[in-house]
């Protein structure tokens, strides 16, 4: 629709606005529509680059007068790549960079466009935290929206757990505040329910008292896998709600195929060296790194591993159980990996996450112990169908032992996945009231790059 927009049209939308609006072939045109997941190379019309809220209910509002495909940037962070879309109009939040900490009240405002590390930057300078993403150039809003694992979930929540309240522009161009207190149906389904209710201009979170954090890993040879493993399950049955544990098959830095745990421990080190104690003693790790560090450091530990501008392929799916056989697969399928920088990721998911009442939040299953994660990334291009195939295949070979669930945030491009897996994410009830709040909110699914839940249907 887009090329049939007179050029007045477009220069009168574009003095509209604060912010730039670019269009191909503008300078700065090619970096906005970049994503970190460089499998995504699509070329919008316009993009707005918004300075503020008006600039954003300017766009929602040209959008929807003109039929205009959009697309949301926050981090431009997420697998999928849904922040940005061919032919139609792009939103970018990116420039809107604002956070307020109130040290008093313990509280962070952050608009749209703002990084986990940009927030944590603000927050750690009170000596101030929320659970937040484990890579720092995830979006703030993108994660929150969705869920929101991070190293703090154990002791307080996902992150959607801490939000107080949102502030959204609707389909209608109308501004928002969702709280527990106004529009409470919208604030249940922004903590969970992803973008599909409109564009969340900012966000407000309850934060917590966090400086450092006794975290890192422990490494062993691939040849003891097994072993650890079934340890790493035993032991995180009885963890804490303070420690939060991680397992990943991985390739280290200097080629070699192995396994980590990788642990993060919010509370007093006395008492986190006592939990730790059977985990750093367990067999004979060739790399114990675990150590009392500012919180900002843990936050940081995995930037290696996830790099912008590579190809990246995911799949996922809740885990009952890591049984004897799910783990044989594991490793079996982890000795076909195709590339050094692909890995296997199983996180244990309970503490705080699991004591938030169900109904509470649209997101769901709190109470699925484990998730894996098949992360495939590569540098080229060329090498797509290899990789594809390895986490496809490794995928498959793990549904036996899948709970038939999955986290949002995971999930890769409904066009891969099928609009089917987005069920997957919900319980029967929790998608029938996402139905019914996006009937009401977006009735015309304006915004449908997300893991859409369609009322059109």
């Amino acid at each position: 629709m887009t090329d049939q927009l007179a050029s007045e049209t477009i220069e009168a939308f574009k003095t509209s606005l604060r912010g730039a609006l670019l269009c191909p072939g503008d300078n700065g045109y090619d970096d906005a529509r970049r994503l970190w997941n460089a499998m995504i190379d699509r070329r919008p019309a316009l993009i707005v680059r918004c300075a503020g809220v008006a600039d954003v209910i300017q766009a929602v509002q040209f959008a929807r007068t003109h039929d205009l495909l959009v697309a949301v940037r926050g981090g431009g962070h997420n697998v999928a790549g849904n922040a940005v879309c061919d032919d139609g109009l792009m939103i970018d939040l990116s420039p809107m960079k604002s956070v307020h900490v109130d040290p008093t009240a313990r509280t962070a405002r952050a608009e749209g466009g703002v990084t986990w590390g940009e927030f944590d930057h603000e927050t750690q300078t009170f000596g101030l935290a929320t659970t937040g993403g484990v890579i720092p150039s995830t979006g703030v809003a993108g994660l929150t929206l969705g869920g929101g694992i991070g190293w703090l979930m154990g002791s307080y929540g996902l992150s959607c757990d801490n939000l107080l309240s949102v502030d959204i522009v609707t389909a209608d161009g109308q501004l928002l505040k969702a709280s527990a207190n106004e529009n409470p149906d919208l604030f249940w389904g922004v903590r969970g329910g992803g973008g599909n209710f409109g564009v969340v201009t900012s966000f407000e979170f309850q934060l917590h008292p966090v400086s450092q954090i006794l975290g890192g890993m422990v490494i062993h040879t691939l040849e003891n896998a097994r072993e650890v493993l079934q340890f790493y399950r035993e032991f995180t049955r009885t963890a804490p709600p303070e420690l939060v544990c991680t397992a990943g098959l991985l390739t280290s830095p200097d080629g070699v195929p192995v396994i980590a745990l990788v642990v993060g421990y919010n509370g007093s080190p006395e008492a986190g060296e006592r939990v730790l104690q059977p985990l750093r003693s367990f067999g004979t790790p060739v790399v114990d790194d675990i150590n009392v560090r500012p919180y900002v450091v843990q936050q940081h530990m995995f930037d290696e591993g996830f790099p912008a501008g590579q190809q990246n392929y995911w799949k996922s799916n809740y885990v009952e159980s890591l049984s004897d056989d799910a783990i044989d697969i594991l490793i079996e399928r982890f000795g076909a990996v195709p590339s050094p920088t692909s890995a296997m990721i199983i996180e244990h998911i309970g503490g705080a996450v699991s004591q938030v009442g169900e109904d509470d939040t649209a997101f769901s299953h709190r109470q699925s112990p484990y998730n894996l994660l098949i992360v495939g990334i590569w540098p080229d291009a060329k090498d797509n169908d290899v990789h594809r195939h390895w986490v496809r295949e490794t995928w498959d070979a793990m549904q036996p032992f899948s709970a038939g669930r999955v986290y949002v945030n995971y999930l890769g491009q409904t066009a891969d996945e099928g609009a089917e897996r987005i069920k997957e994410a919900y319980s029967v009830e929790k998608y029938e009231r996402l139905l019914q709040l996006k009937k009401q909110y977006d009735p015309t699914n304006l915004f449908r790059l997300n893991q859409n839940i369609n009322p059109l249907l």
